[in-house]
Formats: C-alpha cells, structure tokens, sequence
C-alpha cells in the first residue's frame, strides 16, 4: 500500500476527509467534505498562515463574493484564456484532458501554452489511442473551466470564481483609500474557488470545489528592491530548480537576488516568508523546491512565476502558484470598467498603476502533504504502530483523557479534568477498550499528549501524560496541566 493509499484510509477513519454525497451513486467527482478532525487542522493551519504570514507585516484581509459578473472575467481574461485542451474518442466518445493524458502516457512535460495544433501531434506522434475502446481521437479542442450561473429569473450571466484574487483586484481601490494604505500593501483572502476540471481525481489534490489562501501585495515598480524587513530573512535559505538545470540550487535569499536568480528583493522576501511557514507546519522542506516557469508554463497573467513545490508519494505537488502579475489585472479591469484606479505613492507622492505580487495558496493540497509528510508506522513490540506526528499547534487534538478504569472513582476524576481543560484546549475523553488501542487511536488522529488517570492520582493528584512521538511518560500535577498543554502550543 502507497503512503498516499495509507493517508486516505487513516483521512476516512479518522474523520479528516472523506467524498462529498457518498451514500449516493451519482455523487459527482471532485467535490470532498471535511470531517470533524479536518475541520480542526484546517482551522489551525489558516491560523498559523494568518501569524506567520497576514499579520507579520500588517496586511490587510478580505472576504469577497463567490458569484460575481460576468463582466470581472472579461477584464481579467479568464473568458478567453481560462481553458483546458480536451480531446475527445471519435469511436466510444470519452472525454480527456489531452495534456494530462500526454503527461502520463509519455511522461514528457506539455507547456500550458502550446496550441491545438502541437497538442494534436504530440497525440499523433506518439500514437496515443483512447484507452477505453483504442479508438483514434478527435482533434484537440478548448474547454472554460469556469462555472457559469444564472442570477435572478432572468438568468443574468454570471460565473463562480475560479479563483479567489479577482475580488482583490476589483476591491483594491476601496481598501486602499478606506484603511489608508501605503504601497506595498498586502491584501490577503481564504475562500473557496470552483473550477470544472475535466478529470478530478486522488482527493484533495484536484477538487471542482476547493480552498484557497491568497495574497496579494501591491507594490511601486520603481521599489522592489525597497523591502525594509529583508535583512530578518537574507539568510533563510530558499530551493530553487528550473527544468533542465539539473539538481535543485539551495542558496540564501539574499544570493538568490545578488546572483540574479531571483528578479527582486520582493519577490525573494515572500519566497523566505513562504518557506519558513511550511517549515512550521511539518512539511520537510528539503523535500520542495520553487520551481521557475517558462514562458510557455506560465499562466497568461503572469511575467515572473515560481511553483512551490513538495514531493510527495504521487510525485512533486504544486502548493503555491508564486506569480509576478505586473499591472495585468489592475490595468484589464481599469479598462473595461472605466474606472480609475492608479493610487497616490506617498513615498515619492506620485500617481502609480501598481503591480502585484501573489502568493496562491492551495489549502487542501497543503493539509493532504502536511498529513503525508507527519505519517509513520513504527514496529511497537509485536505491531506497527501509526502515527501522525503533527505539530501541536496543528493538531486536530491537543490531549486525550483516559482513565485507566472507570471505577473507584477514575471516572469521575477523569471526567472532571477533560470538562477543566476543554474550554481552553481541544480535548478528547476516552474511556473504551484497553489503553494501548485507545493510545493507538490517539496517535492516528494526531494528538501529541494523552492522559492517564489512575490509583496514584486519586492519592497523590498527578496523572501521567504520555508523549506521542518518544513513547515517554512523565508525571504532571493536575493543577499543572494547563499550564503544561499552554507551554507546548508554543510556535518555534
């Protein structure tokens, strides 16, 4: 069994994830739901994202609309651009996305930007058939991954966002002169995105419904290299790989710009930013990399982009689209709308057309790689032990209560100890099955703490708490508990 086949069975019985609609058989693909734990690592992982990242420097957040005109998408290109290449069995008429079917049956890279005409003879030349019927295909088509709405009796043309920027872009003026920002400004949003993939598959990796974490910075084009914070991080090391140069290149971020491998000290600041708050969540870092698009890669809107990247069991994952957008979006919907939106820098007090810098996080692939990244199975004496080695912060539960039995009044005190500490940290009261299984259980949904109650703490008010990862046991004061659990939440 794969680690990501592992990941999925411990996701569905542990209550992390599990498929949208499943007890009906024409439940759609590419549509998952969060389970109670789920919920909670989700819920702490924007946390931390909004610490280490939002508030760090004093951006600003944002909750924009779902639908929006039809208009917002003229502007921004995703009518005409926002296309996959399908290709369709002229014998038994199944539908595939032809890049992603190249990619896998050749494992030759397609460039985003190739056009119908390159895509056909790809197919052609490596004589690619339907693997249903080994028909011939059709020639290569173009299919708009966004989903269309109909707003009101009237069906007014309207569209889901397919992504979560958009919002950013047509709001950034408001923002901007409301809450007196100065350039850069960071401009920050998690929401949910829609797109109607073609193939969704492996879970959480690629949803027609899924979670995004944006941001974006507004900056002076004339001052990129004006980042008064880049000091804290010129030595963060940062991974950097470009397809056909080999091995991946580690070097500080300030080599990075001095070298000329990254264009500006403002871009090479968020790449420090981003790689230290992965590095907090668990992921090992030594397994990512940024990896710099080419032309032909890079999405229509974009001049400069790196991929953040991890390697996982199903192969190096995209986790943050990091784009150098320019003034694309800015200026498509100033044209189309009319409007003015050039802001005032007060730094030189001149009018300025900002370019943007993103940060596209993908939440959900995020949570599926830090999980992949935090599981083990460990020999314990004569069965192997499963174990999610999740930071505590992240954990979807901090501590498990366990009284060794329930009577004699380990019960009662266990209960009362659970309802103390429960206000103030995510707790889970188990009194079921022996106290190995329920260590078990503990360890496979994360928890790094459990506690057990027994015949000494009725004469002495010390419980053990029991480390998940080393196995160890200590004896802690009842009254030192919180303090304990308050301690180790702590984020380094």
């Amino acid at each position: 069994m794969s680690n990501y086949d592992k990941v999925m069975k411990l996701a569905l019985e542990r209550g992390f994830y599990f498929p949208s609609c499943e007890i009906y058989a024409d439940a759609p693909a590419g549509f998952w739901e969060y389970g109670p734990t789920g919920v909670s690592i989700k819920n702490k992982f924007i946390d931390l994202w909004r610490r280490e990242l939002v508030r760090r420097d004093g951006m600003m957040e944002v909750d924009g609309c779902q639908i929006m005109s039809k208009s917002v998408f003229v502007a921004s290109g995703h009518i005409g651009n926002f296309t996959d290449p399908i290709v369709k069995c002229t014998k038994c008429n199944s539908i595939f996305r032809a890049d992603r079917f190249i990619e896998e049956k050749t494992g030759q890279r397609v460039p985003e930007r190739l056009s119908n005409e390159e895509i056909d003879s790809l197919l052609k030349n490596n004589g690619l058939k339907c693997p249903n019927c080994k028909g011939d295909f059709g020639p290569v088509s173009r299919f708009n991954m966004m989903f269309r709405v109909g707003i009101g009796p009237a069906g007014e043309e309207a569209y889901l966002r397919p992504e979560t920027c958009q919002s950013i872009f047509v709001d950034f003026s408001r923002v901007f002169k409301t809450m007196r920002g100065r350039l850069p400004l960071g401009i920050a949003q998690i929401g949910k995105s829609f797109r109607n993939e073609i193939a969704p598959r492996q879970s959480l990796l690629r949803l027609r419904e899924f979670y995004q974490a944006e941001i974006e910075v507004f900056c002076n084009p004339k001052r990129l290299d004006d980042v008064p914070r880049f000091d804290e991080v010129k030595n963060t090391t940062l991974r950097l790989f470009k397809d056909g140069d080999g091995a991946v290149i580690a070097v500080s971020a300030g080599e990075a710009v001095e070298k000329g491998l990254i264009p500006n000290r403002l871009v090479a600041y968020y790449l420090a930013l981003l790689t230290e708050f992965y590095e907090k969540t668990g992921i090992d870092v030594s397994r990512s990399r940024f990896r710099r698009l080419s032309d032909e890669e890079k999405a229509f809107y974009a001049s400069v982009a790196f991929d953040f990247e991890v390697e996982t069991s199903t192969g190096w994952l995209e986790l943050v689209a990091c784009n150098y957008r320019s003034d694309y979006d800015l200026k498509g919907h100033a044209e189309t709308s009319k409007e003015k939106l050039e802001v005032v820098d007060p730094a030189d007090q001149q009018k300025v057309l900002p370019h943007v810098f993103e940060l596209s996080m993908g939440i959900d692939r995020s949570l599926y790689t830090i999980l992949e990244h935090s599981y083990y199975e460990e020999q314990a004496k004569d069965e192997t032990r499963a174990v999610l080695k999740l930071k505590p912060y992240l954990a979807p539960v901090l501590v498990g209560i366990l009284p060794l039995m329930t009577k004699d009044g380990l019960g009662e005190k266990a209960r009362r100890i659970h309802s103390d500490l429960k206000r103030d940290f995510d707790t889970f009261y188990d009194e079921s099955g022996s106290i190995g299984r329920r260590y078990r259980r503990l360890e496979e949904a994360g928890a790094p703490f459990a506690i057990t109650v027994d015949q000494t703490t009725m004469q002495d008010d010390t419980v053990t708490v029991r480390y998940r990862d080393s196995m160890q046991q200590v004896r802690v004061k009842v009254p030192d508990l919180a303090q304990f659990l308050r301690d180790s939440l702590l984020i380094k």
